[in-house]
Formats: structure tokens, sequence, C-alpha cells
């Protein structure tokens, strides 16, 4: 598997109903240590969450999803958490959580280029 490079993903989901269990996918995290990368994509359906949960907060979840695109990241801006090493903002960015944002459980598979293996995952369980 020359060129092949383990990374790890998980969705992002909208819960707006915790006690529900009942989710949208909205985004995909994905890490790929050799090749220093841990990104999010994330994509808002406004029509589509507003028919789902005609109550949620929107702002509120543009916010928190801003602040994981920060902590991806990496900078000063990410907070504590931002400065963490990319294994450990992956491991807290997928960590269980009951909350309106929540990740899927963690899968991994093998890609020659994690910001395209990004934009596949995102297209397939998102789009």
């Amino acid at each position: 598997m020359q060129g092949n490079h383990l990374y790890e993903y998980a969705i992002i989901r909208v819960v707006p109903r915790v006690e529900r269990e009942e989710f949208i996918n909205i985004g995909v995290i994905l890490y790929c240590p050799s090749q220093g990368f841990l990104q999010t994509r994330y994509e808002l359906n406004v029509p589509r969450i507003s028919a789902f949960s005609p109550s949620l907060d929107l702002e509120d979840v543009t916010l928190y999803l801003d602040a994981l695109e920060r902590i991806c990241k990496g900078r000063k801006e990410g907070g504590a958490i931002g400065s963490l090493p990319l294994s450990s903002r992956f491991r807290w960015l997928t960590a269980t959580r009951s909350t309106v944002i929540q990740s899927s459980r963690v899968h991994s598979g093998f890609c020659k280029d994690p910001s395209e293996t990004l934009m596949k995952l995102f297209d397939q369980q998102v789009r």
C-alpha cells in the first residue's frame, strides 16, 4: 500500500432533541497523522434543518461549527484545545457527548490525498 496513508474520520451531526436520538449529517472531520492533516467540512442545509427542527437556533449551531474549524486549524483562535497536538484535538472533537452537535463513531481507511478523501466522504455522507 505504498503511497497510501491511514486516516480516521467521523461524521458531524445535528441532533436537535438529544433524547430522541434523531439527527442530520452536516459534515465530516478527517484526521491523517502521517500528513499532519486535520480538517472539517460542513454545510448547513437551512431548509432541511428547519423542516426537521423549526425551533433549533442555527446561529448557535454555526458558532459551534466555527469553533470546530478553529480547533482543527490549531491556532490561538482555537483556544486551549487548539493548542493540543493533532491527535489530541481529533480525539477531543470526536469524543462522545450529549449535545446538539455530535460526531459519529470514528472510522478509518487508507487514502492518497486526505483533502480529496474529505471531499469524497462529505459528498457521500452529507449531500
